[in-house]
């Protein structure tokens, strides 16, 4: 979680959070500029903000230890998780985890999007009634498409941007929601 839009939601500027948990000013506003990684502070501090803004103390660390894997890697992962789990199994984990939203308010919006489009896809296909949890973030989209890495590379070696188009008419609908152009979710080995 960003220390600095927990301290707006709270209403708190650097100097009252200073002043209630202890921390000194110039580490706080360190912290809060990008100057001092969160991550890397002592437990101490760590603590003492996370019990100031009302949050656990991996929850404040967790964007400065959480390593994001290529976008490519995390469709696969997807993917496979699906094929390995299956279908309802794989429901039922993702509406568990909570991971949709975890990635949303992280500002991983490709992952999320994505994660909500494949949940969205297996429940159209099993005939399941859409989770009204992410109702509001399945009116978002990203602003430009994502497509595919084999799809980039056949338009770019070819010098054929209608390569992106045809991608665009084999998208899956839930996918192609979040502007993201996917079609062979179910074709991995």
């Amino acid at each position: 979680m960003d220390i600095n839009k927990l301290m707006q939601a709270k209403r708190l500027s650097k100097y009252r959070l200073a002043m209630r948990s202890g921390v000194p000013y110039m580490t706080l506003s360190d912290i809060c500029s990008g100057k001092t990684n969160l991550g890397k502070c002592s437990a101490e501090t760590v603590y003492k903000l996370a019990r100031e803004l009302d949050v656990t103390m991996e929850q404040l660390v967790e964007q400065y230890v959480l390593k994001r894997p290529a976008f490519e890697n995390y469709k696969s992962y997807v993917c496979h998780q699906v094929k390995s789990l299956g279908d309802m199994e794989f429901i039922v984990e993702t509406l568990n985890s909570g991971e949709i939203r975890r990635y949303y308010e992280r500002e991983w919006y490709p992952e999320s999007f994505y994660l909500l489009a494949m949940l969205d896809y297996i429940s159209r296909e099993n005939q399941i009634p859409l989770c009204s949890d992410y109702d509001d973030i399945r009116s978002q989209k990203l602003e430009k498409p994502i497509y595919p890495a084999g799809i980039r590379l056949m338009a770019k070696a070819s010098e054929d941007v209608a390569i992106y188009e045809e991608a665009k008419k084999e998208a899956i609908p839930e996918f192609l929601r979040f502007n993201i152009v996917e079609s062979g979710v179910r074709d991995v080995v």
